[in-house]
């Protein structure tokens, strides 16, 4: 398995796409405007406290209010609001938190009113992006993210990954941990953080400590509200992330930004400092080199086609989203329903997996699988989607298949979906709208590979245009069918086609039902 980063700048965003094995995984955008990212901290004032709901509404700068509920607030929310207001006074200079007095820590189901006033001040850090009509969700539990571990201000608790399942691993790392840990701080380790040694994580921790006591330095002359400390640009907080030995290649089309990443890659994992390379190219965008604008257009709207003829219908409602699972009209050699219901929920089930990480999809998502009737191949798929979604980062819960099918999913959102439109204008109609052009070549595509199964031969009628596309330059993809299916398909442009139409017929001229 190859993991690739391509890394597109303009003058307006950032695009990031995460490619596994040559296909779309991730996608994301980094815009200059974005000032709400996850993670960043902000010295604001409390709005008002509002005990019917035990929340906090914040003002942080942005349009709406940030949400802050108690369960949000930390243990040692006292301890913070006294920090903050030695710090800002200048009666506090040193941030290491060593002689620092700890208060008592709340009461875990306390009321909001009785531990926060209007125009208070509070350090909150954003933990959910403003989505729709929401300003941002917000918490008063601060945390700084770095390579291996996580570090938590006014705590001094030690935690290890769940997903490190070794058990004297997770001991041999707790005693590493506890060994440099310094007071008044906890500490989180992160699941890359198994096999390390403790250079490695102290290195890591100094870090940490270092941006916290770079931001404690902006609190006296801190505007309220303000951002204190900002998240790592988006290229290295998706390395700080998801960066592995499986990484083969991050291409850039920015030099500032190349220079950037060569230095973090510096930092975190310097054997690989030479997988990034800066891409230069006048005649093709890198998105257009590695594949990604094709794979963006066949995979974001609202029908997504997989292989075999199966598909999938991705609709989204204010409340949940919905996925159904189509078998397409193709024939089959499996010798049953049940086998083929199970062939098609296998493929679905790994499309649906990409397709939540690469749109973002989170809330509640409900996939109407093709119904099973037998219990064994019902279990079989739910751990195979449990493994298919075992590497998306984002915290999400399985459902086993009911007896309909159906699979409830829950996945963590903390940003707006993606969402990118791929249909465009119709050259045919007055204010229509078709599918990419671009569709229409995969699903020819797809139809060939099911029609020379039955047919000796096949003849294309097609617009001259998609004909043109189809027949010239070598290798067409007219040779390359030819080359996979050994069997050679004859085109016919038709001028009285619209673009997108295309039928076709076999060797006495009857037309073949697509």
């Amino acid at each position: 398995m190859n993991k690739e980063l391509i890394i597109r700048s303009s003058s307006e965003a950032v695009d990031f796409a995460l490619l596994k094995d040559g296909k779309l995984i991730e996608l994301h955008k980094e815009e200059e405007k974005s000032n709400f990212q996850v993670g960043d901290i902000f010295i604001a004032k409390i709005r008002k406290p509002v005990a019917g709901l035990n929340a906090a509404f914040v003002n942080v700068g942005f349009e709406k209010d940030a949400f802050l509920h108690y369960h949000d607030l930390g243990p040692n929310l006292a301890s913070q609001l006294k920090f903050i207001k030695l710090v800002s006074a200048g009666k506090l200079k040193d941030f290491s938190l060593k002689t620092f007095q700890f208060e008592k820590e709340i009461d875990k189901d306390g009321i909001i009113t009785d531990i926060l006033s209007a125009n208070q001040s509070v350090l909150v850090q954003v933990v959910k992006e403003p989505i729709s009509t929401k300003g941002p969700r917000i918490s008063a539990e601060l945390s700084l993210a770095g390579r291996f571990i996580v570090l938590v201000p006014f705590s001094d608790r030690v935690s290890i990954s769940q997903k490190i399942e070794d058990k004297k691993e997770k001991d041999r790392l707790k005693k590493l941990v506890l060994s440099i840990k310094p007071k008044g701080f906890g500490v989180i380790v992160r699941t890359v953080a198994e096999g390390k040694n403790v250079a490695e994580l102290e290195k890591d921790l100094q870090n940490l400590l270092g941006r916290w006591s770079a931001m404690c330095k902006k609190l006296p002359t801190a505007h309220h509200p303000s951002k204190v400390l900002g998240e790592l640009n988006r290229a290295s907080s998706i390395l700080r992330d998801v960066f592995n030995d499986t990484f083969s290649g991050i291409q850039i089309d920015d030099e500032e930004l190349y220079h950037q990443t060569k230095e973090y890659l510096q930092e975190i994992a310097p054997s690989k400092q030479s997988i990034v390379k800066f891409y230069q190219s006048n005649d093709t965008p890198i998105f257009e080199k590695y594949n990604i604008e094709r794979q963006i257009k066949t995979s974001f709207g609202r029908t997504v086609s997989m292989s075999k003829g199966a598909y999938l219908i991705i609709e989204h409602t204010e409340a949940l989203h919905v996925i159904d699972v189509n078998s397409g009209n193709r024939s089959n050699k499996a010798t049953n329903q049940e086998d083929t219901a199970m062939e098609v929920n296998m493929i679905a089930a790994a499309e649906i997996a990409r397709q939540l990480r690469l749109r973002d999809m989170g809330g509640i998502i409900v996939v109407d699988f093709i119904d099973m009737s037998n219990p064994e191949n019902r279990k079989v798929l739910f751990d195979f989607l449990r493994e298919e979604m075992s590497d998306d980062k984002a915290k999400h819960k399985i459902l086993p298949p009911s007896k309909f099918g159906l699979v409830q999913i829950t996945r963590q959102r903390v940003r707006p979906e993606v969402n990118i439109k791929t249909r465009e204008e119709d050259p045919n109609k007055v204010n229509g709208e078709i599918e990419a052009p671009i569709l229409i070549i995969d699903k020819i595509t797809s139809d060939l590979e099911r029609l020379l199964k039955t047919h000796n031969k096949v003849v294309l009628n097609t617009h001259p245009f998609v004909a043109a596309y189809l027949s010239k330059g070598f290798p067409s993809l007219r040779s390359k069918w030819f080359f996979e299916h050994k069997k050679w398909v004859k085109i016919i442009p038709r001028d009285a086609y619209t673009y997108l139409e295309y039928h076709f017929y076999d060797k006495k001229g009857n037309v073949i039902s697509e």
